[in-house]
């Protein structure tokens, strides 16, 4: 009789333990896809100032379709991004257009100084600043969940109910070369 008790005690604490484990995977997913949600706001705003950003520039730039072309298009791939992963995909190569949008504005001064498209470059800097902070948060949770996705014992659990690691929201191979560049400083 005692050892069928202790069998059974050691059967339910085996239980609670990977329901525990289980549980605590299913949280660091959903903090994740929560944290998406919060980029999920941030690029909608996003999306939603690029037209009035190519339609501002339009006129100063005509003999630069090419520019305003795949900005539009790498949005509207943006906008109909479904997954995570896609959404990501997208928006590096629209965070890549833009700045290939900011390099060609440039050269045009009369641009640079007009009062809506300074307003519409404001506008756009700051929500990549709260794109930024809520792509820290997201990188956080994700690489929380992937922790516990590749930590041994709740990878045994992760392995068995499907879990696995997810990709993280970086800013992409060619901004990446930018950044890493040492910037110019011109008095």
């Amino acid at each position: 009789m005692s050892t069928m008790l202790i069998i059974i005690i050691v059967a339910v604490v085996i239980g609670l333990f990977l329901i525990s484990l289980y549980n605590k995977l299913v949280a660091y997913k959903n903090n994740r896809e929560n944290a998406f949600a919060d980029i999920d706001v941030q690029l909608k705003q996003r999306h939603d100032l690029i037209p009035q950003l190519v339609s501002s520039v339009k006129g100063y730039m005509d003999h630069e379709a090419g520019v305003l072309t795949r900005v539009t298009e790498a949005r509207s791939r943006a906008i109909n991004a479904t997954t995570i992963d896609g959404k990501i995909a997208a928006e590096q190569e629209l965070g890549s257009a833009l700045q290939g949008l900011q390099i060609q504005v440039e050269a045009y001064p009369d641009l640079k100084a007009s009062a809506n498209f300074l307003q519409l470059q404001n506008e756009i800097s700051d929500v990549e600043n709260k794109l930024a902070a809520a792509r820290r948060y997201f990188n956080s949770a994700t690489r929380e969940y992937n922790v516990a996705v590749q930590s041994f014992p709740s990878n045994l659990v992760a392995g068995m109910f499907g879990f696995h690691t997810e990709k993280m929201f970086d800013v992409g191979e060619v901004e990446r070369e930018r950044l890493d560049k040492a910037p110019d400083i011109k008095f």
